[in-house]
């Protein structure tokens, strides 16, 4: 039987990571500045690790420009809002001690 720390996703490992993708939980899109703003990060911090729930299929980016300036924003895939879920539930069943 596996083991229940075996079901964690690895994806979400990384602080930031399971910051990004809790504040994408709990909140439709978010742009970049705001997601760096709530988790108090850098860009290329921020930047690096999106990148990596980007490639998971995780998290889904929107590029445009309001006037002159780009405007980046996240929203959680359908796929991501999943994993992360199962991550959490997870999560309650190691902290429960179930098996």
């Amino acid at each position: 039987m596996k083991h229940l720390i075996h079901t964690l996703n690895k994806a979400f490992d990384h602080r930031v990571r399971l910051g990004v993708m809790a504040v994408l939980m709990a909140n439709d899109t978010v742009s970049f500045n705001d997601l760096k703003d709530a988790l108090d990060l850098t860009d290329g911090n921020l930047a690096s690790h999106v990148a990596a729930l980007e490639k998971a299929g995780y998290v889904t980016v929107s590029k445009q420009f309001v006037g002159k300036k780009p405007n980046t924003t996240y929203t959680a895939s359908t796929e991501g809002k999943q994993a992360f879920q199962e991550h959490l539930n997870a999560l309650e069943k190691l902290l429960k001690g179930e098996s």
